[in-house]
């Protein structure tokens, strides 16, 4: 049998009765005050249903200040748990693990949507962002938390912190946009405390069993692939966390930083030593001879983000037949349609190229 088809325990939790994770995605889906909505429901709840071994949902602000795009799930107010229950309760249902991404945009928040200049680690001329306070710092964090919190209240299985891709705890970390004077900037452990203390947090606050990931990338917003390096070899052998998410872009390209030459970041990060800490990886795994190739690394799980949104149940079409033909690009608004993406997240998605079909084209061309 597949690796991909075997169970995967975790320290805390249930079991993952595969290695395929759906990616958080953003999908522009929920209402705009953060309630969900029935179109994310039954994106979400279709990838349960297709056979994810774990079912994450997109990123789910923890403050109303870090919204990063419009129709954005939220986890910041108590008006959020209802929806969360019952988003939970179905996931869990088809025998998925539920787990929730907490999020805070930073400097990447809009200023148009969230009604003021966006907050961060440090100022920032080029969007406008001011640095926060270290009583602000305080709270962010007792945000994170917060939400962790509520997550567990709706019953979901565990959350994931967002640390990747120029968000706010990645504008902590990367020297270039953490400029701060504080105990919260300077050394590499300065720059990681926010996220040291909000994992302390949720694991202080939270049910014993309850599952806690962190999501990191190795490059581009100013992380340095050798500090990567250094913190996820660090969180692999922290038992404080049940999962470390890398999210490397391609998992099979070389990194940036020529000093790294000679080996692929999926290389880099499988070769590192670690505890009970499961490692997972996401970056352009879009067909089963992908996913194959990458779990014959040293690795427990892999996400999949576009392969999902074209095929719901890509887990279920990979255990049918492992070498499956996946549908090919561009696909027209219809079929999206049937594999549960609203108009809101197919209008999305036409923003990404050759991936939706020009329905206004002349058919003769």
């Amino acid at each position: 049998m597949s690796k991909l088809l075997t169970p995967l325990e975790f320290q805390r939790g249930r079991p993952m009765k595969n290695r395929f994770m759906l990616a958080p995605l953003t999908n522009w889906q929920s209402h705009e005050d953060g309630t969900l909505s029935d179109e994310e429901f039954r994106w979400l709840t279709k990838r349960a249903i297709g056979g994810f071994g774990l079912t994450m949902t997109c990123a789910a602000h923890v403050q109303e200040i870090g919204k990063g795009f419009p129709g954005q799930l939220g986890a910041f107010g108590d008006q959020h748990v209802e929806g969360l229950s019952r988003l939970a309760e179905a996931i869990k249902a088809e025998g998925s693990i539920a787990n929730a991404q907490l999020h805070h945009a930073g400097m990447r928040s809009p200023e148009d949507i969230i009604g003021q200049a966006p907050v961060s680690a440090s100022d920032d001329e080029e969007t406008g962002a001011r640095a926060l306070s270290t009583d602000e710092v305080h709270q962010l964090r007792d945000d994170f938390i917060a939400a962790a919190v509520r997550c567990d209240q709706a019953g979901f299985d565990g959350v994931e912190l967002h640390g990747a891709h120029g968000y706010i705890l990645c504008q902590f970390f990367s020297e270039e946009t953490n400029r701060r004077e504080d105990e919260y900037g300077g050394s590499l452990q300065n720059r990681y405390r926010i996220l040291e203390e909000i994992i302390d947090g949720v694991r202080h606050n939270c049910r014993q069993d309850f599952q806690l990931g962190v999501r990191l990338s190795p490059e581009r917003f100013g992380i340095d692939t050798g500090e990567a390096l250094e913190m996820a070899s660090r969180y692999l052998n922290d038992d404080r966390l049940d999962f470390l998410d890398m999210s490397l872009w391609d998992v099979f390209k070389e990194p940036v930083d020529e000093s790294f030459a000679g080996s692929s970041l999926l290389e880099l990060f499988a070769g590192l030593e670690r505890s009970h800490v499961r490692l997972g990886v996401a970056g352009n795994i879009r067909t089963p001879q992908a996913a194959d190739q990458a779990m014959n690394h040293d690795i427990d799980w892999i996400m999949l983000g576009r392969a999902a949104i074209l095929q719901h149940d890509f887990p279920n079409r990979y255990a049918a037949d492992a070498e499956f033909t996946p549908v090919a690009l561009p696909v027209t608004r219809g079929y999206l349609e049937e594999e549960g993406l609203s108009v809101k997240f197919i209008d999305y998605m036409a923003g990404w190229p050759g991936f939706v079909e020009d329905s206004t084209k002349d058919a003769v061309g």
